[in-house]
């Protein structure tokens, strides 16, 4: 089976779970596993920062990162109004942190400015809730946030004391594809949550990196939110194994997603961002996504998302998708287009193909392409 659903979709191999027989098996609850110290250490080191702290999931450490900052309500995040963190994670903010969010969408259709950040910062002391985070997403809908925009950002926080949280589920996504190191990228931020369960392709887990202090406050935190696991070892064994072996062949899911991408749009169906990573979103209209994905699954073992009606859909593809399954499932979509009499689209509709295209045509909200998946 080829679940194109998510890259969280991937399944933990026999290597994996070899591999975790040979981990270190303390209580991590009282930090004294030496595998989890081993990943702490080697993430922290390689975002550029002083501590780092292994949790489950991307959800849990985004929000022990803005809980930690967010310490004097009321207060305010700034950020991207697609962002996972506002959209995503079941109104955390305002749960754990009794902070508001500034939703801002971009001026220029694909990624968030500093003129953008700054025109919506709030200072209002009286009646407003001031801004004390700023947080912003690399990758989003796996489209890659330029680096000298989010320094130009950074730069303009700093100036006004205003923390940068950075949700890098994808981050190993932008490095890999923009030869941008993760240290460099880190350095622009005071704390950073990169999920290791997506295209590094770990079973389960996230890391938040930060100081030594935020660390262990959100250490207590963890705690107080029942993520306090015990003999965590074996995951982050496994965790770090995939990060040195999965993660450099992210280039080769890129180029695979890329063939995809403009297969589709040669077919003559629309691309709606831009393809920099591993995520696409395409509109098969006048189809709905069932007329693609019901065969692909009884002919191939593709599995793709499937909202009922809906004809957009989000393809995520990760390192056990093969060039067999993407060449499956471009024959079976130009049988089906050529079937419904699909034409083919115009250079001006397919442009938005273009990897060197960093900006869409148009903002567009696509929240309702995966409603339920991360």
């Amino acid at each position: 089976m080829f679940d194109l659903t998510s890259d969280t979709a991937t399944q933990p191999t026999d290597e994996m779970f070899d591999l975790m027989k040979t981990a270190s098996r303390g209580d991590d609850v009282f930090s004294q596993d030496d595998s989890v110290h081993e990943l702490e250490a080697y993430m922290a080191d390689l975002l550029g920062h002083e501590a780092a702290l292994f949790g489950t999931s991307g959800t849990m450490t985004n929000q022990l990162g803005l809980r930690c900052w967010l310490l004097h309500p009321p207060q305010s995040v700034l950020c991207d109004s697609r962002a996972h963190v506002h959209v995503h994670e079941c109104g955390g903010i305002a749960y754990h942190s009794q902070a508001a969010v500034y939703p801002v969408v971009p001026s220029n259709g694909s990624y968030l400015t500093k003129e953008d950040v700054e025109a919506n910062i709030s200072t209002d002391t009286l009646c407003g809730a001031p801004t004390k985070v700023i947080s912003l997403e690399n990758t989003l809908n796996g489209t890659i946030m330029p680096i000298e925009e989010i320094a130009r950002i950074s730069q303009l926080a700093r100036s006004r004391g205003i923390k940068m949280h950075l949700d890098g589920a994808r981050l190993f996504e932008a490095s890999q594809a923009t030869g941008v190191s993760m240290k460099e990228y880190g350095q622009h931020f005071d704390s950073v949550s990169v999920c290791l369960s997506k295209g590094a392709g770990a079973p389960i887990g996230s890391i938040l990196i930060s100081t030594k202090a935020v660390i262990q406050h959100a250490r207590h935190l963890r705690k107080l939110m029942g993520g306090g696991w015990r003999q965590a070892g074996m995951l982050a064994k496994t965790a770090q194994h995939c990060i040195e072996t999965i993660v450099p062949t992210m280039p080769r899911t890129h180029a695979l997603t890329r063939r995809l991408a403009d297969g589709l749009v040669d077919i003559g169906f629309k691309l709606l961002v831009p393809c920099h990573t591993n995520m696409i979103f395409i509109d098969f209209k006048p189809l709905t996504v069932a007329t693609l994905a019901v065969p692909l699954w009884e002919q191939h073992k593709i599995k793709i998302s499937n909202t009922p009606g809906a004809s957009i859909c989000r393809i995520v593809l990760h390192y056990q998708i093969t060039a067999e399954a993407v060449d499956n499932f471009l024959v079976l979509a130009t049988e089906i287009a050529a079937k419904n009499k699909i034409a083919k689209l115009n250079s001006d509709d397919s442009a938005i193909c273009s990897r060197s295209s960093s900006v869409a045509s148009s903002f567009t909200d696509l929240s309702a392409a995966y409603p339920s998946v991360q």
